[in-house]
């Protein structure tokens, strides 16, 4: 009876090792900071991300939230996207081993209607596999090859009896790499696989910006950044989308490296960032992707500030408990003078107001939990397969 690995082996003219097959995420198992953030983008020191420019120092939001806490929230959809990559095989192909990565893929949109409703208004949930680019001995027409080998996974007996379906196989590239660590083939597939899970984000993002469910009055939080790179260089009319489909949309970041967070003068601010009060937010600073790498893209910015939402003699480091929020500049009067300092207040308000109820001894990040937030993430969280389960479909 055939199986995954035979019909690899069939179609790629290689050799399966049947390796050991493992999760290879490296999941948090306490709160920390996120000291190897990338910085890929730099600040603006001529310009501000809000019209404000006389404020210097943080600002206390807390009566604002007070106010705002007795009228409708801002927020109605809360966006929260994973993936579990898992390394499934080895293969050896032109006397070439690359590993065979897999993945679960998932991105979930609740909506809540009332403080009592809260429902999925969202879900796509895939299963893909990654393989090398010369894991296709035709060369050309690799969409077409990866398409019927994956027609002929599905048609598995092991994968057909569990009512299940792979939705895409990825391809990394196969060319020779070097020791970096981000080099490696493995992470070159994880890559694919995160790409995928981000592809998700824009397309349910896209629907409710097409079906109008996304406005002034209805906003949605994004759990994690805003910053999308371009996956391809051609890519500009995609960005250009992103940027319109965004305008009704904020990233919120529970880890954040706190280097980012720049004065002015571009120096770390880090420092005046523990010290941060409670319900009191930064000035908005502009930023925008590294030119030397995204020159590309022209004028495509961000506002992005900081607010602390928990006390701090309550959590376990200083940084914990406060939040990143991004919010893309959309038109050309956002990129040169910033958002409305208002706006930047109603929506660091209605952030504070979602910072209850706690999940504490839920979840080890919970100062820096968004409860809706964390309602989306758990609801996603319980479509996955369990790893023993995914693994023995290979």
């Amino acid at each position: 009876m055939k199986n995954i690995r035979t019909i690899l082996e069939e179609s790629t003219n290689g050799v399966c090792y049947n390796s050991y097959k493992y999760c290879a995420d490296e999941e948090l198992r306490v709160p920390t900071l996120s000291y190897e953030e990338s910085q890929t983008f730099s600040i603006f020191k001529d310009r501000y991300g809000e019209i404000d420019t006389s404020l210097k120092k943080t600002k206390d939001v807390s009566k604002l939230a007070l106010t705002l806490s007795e009228q409708e929230p801002l927020f109605r959809y809360f966006l929260d996207g994973s993936r579990r990559a898992y390394k499934v095989d080895d293969i050896e192909i032109n006397k070439r081993i690359f590993p065979i990565m897999a993945g679960q893929i998932g991105v979930a949109c609740c909506e809540r209607l009332s403080p009592r409703n809260f429902k999925c208004k969202a879900l796509d949930n895939d299963l893909v596999m990654s393989l090398p680019s010369e894991a296709n001995p035709e060369i050309r027409n690799a969409n077409l090859f990866f398409n019927n080998l994956k027609d002929k996974i599905n048609s598995v007996e092991r994968v057909k009896r569990t009512g299940l379906n792979f939705s895409k196989i990825l391809s990394y590239s196969s060319k020779q790499t070097n020791s970096t660590e981000d080099s490696k083939y493995e992470h070159l597939g994880i890559a694919t696989i995160q790409d995928e899970m981000i592809n998700s984000e824009k397309k349910i993002i896209s629907d409710l910006t097409t079906k109008n469910h996304l406005n002034e009055c209805c906003y949605l939080i994004k759990d994690g950044s805003l910053q999308y790179r371009p996956q391809k260089t051609s890519d500009i009319k995609e960005l250009a989308k992103i940027k319109n489909n965004y305008r009704w949309v904020i990233g919120v970041s529970k880890l954040f490296n706190p280097e980012f967070s720049k004065d002015k003068s571009g120096k770390s601010n880090a420092a005046a960032l523990a010290n941060l009060q409670l319900y009191h937010r930064t000035p908005a600073f502009m930023f925008q992707h590294d030119r030397e790498k995204w020159s590309f893209l022209g004028d495509y910015t961000y506002s992005v500030w900081y607010v602390r939402i928990r006390e701090k003699s309550r959590t376990e480091s200083p940084f914990a408990g406060i939040v990143k929020v991004e919010k893309i500049l959309i038109t050309e009067e956002e990129i040169q003078r910033g958002i409305d300092s208002e706006l930047v207040d109603i929506l660091t308000a209605n952030i504070i107001n979602e910072r209850n109820p706690v999940c504490y001894g839920k979840d080890s990040r919970w100062a820096n939990h968004l409860y809706p937030v964390y309602l989306t993430e758990r609801f996603l969280k319980s479509k996955y397969l369990s790893d023993i389960h995914f693994l023995n479909l290979f």
